[in-house]
């Protein structure tokens, strides 16, 4: 199964932002079933980092919401791919100042 970018998931969204709330939830109902079928052989966890939480996602992120440093490993890409999306606004001069310190 496909867990980042699922085609099902972003249709789910699309459903839901078009004010179609009932396609909306079918289609993420399907989603996270399938998504508990494909957990019992298949690693979700996208994180690299050595750390007991591997998998435990509502551990991992109640830990970071708690001491609120840094994100879950698993939301940095998606995150830096909307500051990228945000700093071609300016040409990307924001990561090429960052780079030149």
């Amino acid at each position: 199964m496909i867990f980042d970018k699922n085609p099902q998931e972003k249709k789910a969204l699309r459903a839901f932002k078009s004010g179609d709330s009932a396609l909306g939830h079918q289609l993420q109902d399907a989603f996270v079933a399938d998504f508990h079928e494909a957990i019992k052989t298949q690693d979700y966890c996208t994180c690299e980092a050595e750390c007991k939480f591997h998998g435990k996602c509502m551990e991992c992120v109640v830990i970071h919401r708690g001491h609120e440093d840094h994100l879950p490993n698993c939301f940095r890409g998606i995150i830096n791919e909307r500051v990228a999306c945000l700093s071609s606004l300016s040409e990307h001069t924001f990561f090429d100042e960052l780079n030149s310190k």
